[in-house]
């Protein structure tokens, strides 16, 4: 075989993994839009509805509880996570790290990088034992800041890694400090800040195993910072495994949410990358 009729196999082959791929997904999203949708067209008000006192064996009421027991964990988690990526990107990238230590703590995100989730779930539940403290709100939200944290950064970090040497050359030149030169390299990097920053939020969202062994489970609207709340992805796992047919459809229902929620938040971060894209050096319109 020549390499000419090589190259085309591999072509076809790539073009058939591909397909493949997108068949899938579009089959497994297809069907949780179509059954989940079905369901709220039925009841929309399940989404804003609190539950009922038998909802786990029957489901009555809605999954509102769901709802903000996501919100609560993943909105203080993405920003406790934005923090600490944004730092430590930034200090990766400035001249105070030495090329050693920036190979060793890319090394090390790598590994987190690739760390299951569940791993996390299992390290803050090891502290929640140890501290003789039960499965809460307050542990749900550490547990996912961890697991979002490396992802944030390896984002932010390659943001700023393609921001113009321009800028860096340019703010040295007119004799600025490190700092600013930093302040000015993450301006120009922003539009991909903000991409990772919306990107890890849509991780942490549809993460199960992270908060499983963390946040705990709970039918009831949270109540407390130390207190059991359920998240959606939670929610999914459990109640697609009841036996009551009013109860695997909210878990339809609930997969529907966060399937919009996760497809909203990408497009988001694209149309805001673009937008702040106009307006930072080297931007289509700066």
């Amino acid at each position: 075989m020549d390499r000419y009729a090589k190259q085309r196999a591999f072509g076809v082959l790539a073009r058939a993994a591909a397909g493949l791929v997108v068949f899938v997904m579009a089959v497994v999203i297809g069907v949780t839009i179509f059954r989940g949708g079905r369901v709220l067209l039925a009841d929309p008000s399940i989404v804003v509805s609190p539950p009922g006192s038998r909802y786990a064996l029957e489901g009555t009421g809605g999954f509102f509880h769901a709802v903000l027991g996501s919100a609560f964990i993943v909105g203080p988690a993405t920003l406790v996570s934005m923090i600490l990526a944004i730092s430590t990107a930034t200090y990766l990238q400035s001249d105070y790290s030495s090329e050693r230590f920036s190979d060793a703590v890319n090394m090390f995100l790598n590994v987190l990088w690739a760390t299951p989730p569940i791993v996390y779930g299992v390290f803050v539940l090891t502290i929640v034992i140890a501290v003789g403290a039960r499965t809460s709100l307050f542990f749900g939200i550490i547990a996912i800041a961890v697991f979002q944290y490396p992802i944030m950064t390896r984002y932010i970090d390659e943001a700023l890694r393609s921001a113009p040497d321009t800028v860096r050359e340019s703010t040295y030149g007119l004799g600025a400090t490190r700092f600013e030169t930093a302040k000015m390299t993450a301006r120009a990097a922003l539009p991909g800040i903000v991409a990772g920053v919306i990107m890890g939020f849509a991780r942490g969202i549809g993460d199960a195993a992270t908060v499983l062994f963390t946040a705990g489970r709970s039918t009831n609207m949270p109540n407390g910072l130390f207190e059991p709340a359920t998240t959606l992805p939670v929610l999914i796992f459990d109640n697609s495994m009841s036996f009551n047919e009013e109860v695997r459809a909210h878990a339809y229902a609930a997969s529907f949410v966060l399937i919009v929620v996760v497809l909203g938040l990408i497009v988001v971060s694209r149309l805001l990358a673009g937008r702040f894209a106009q307006y930072v050096p080297g931007g289509r319109h700066a």
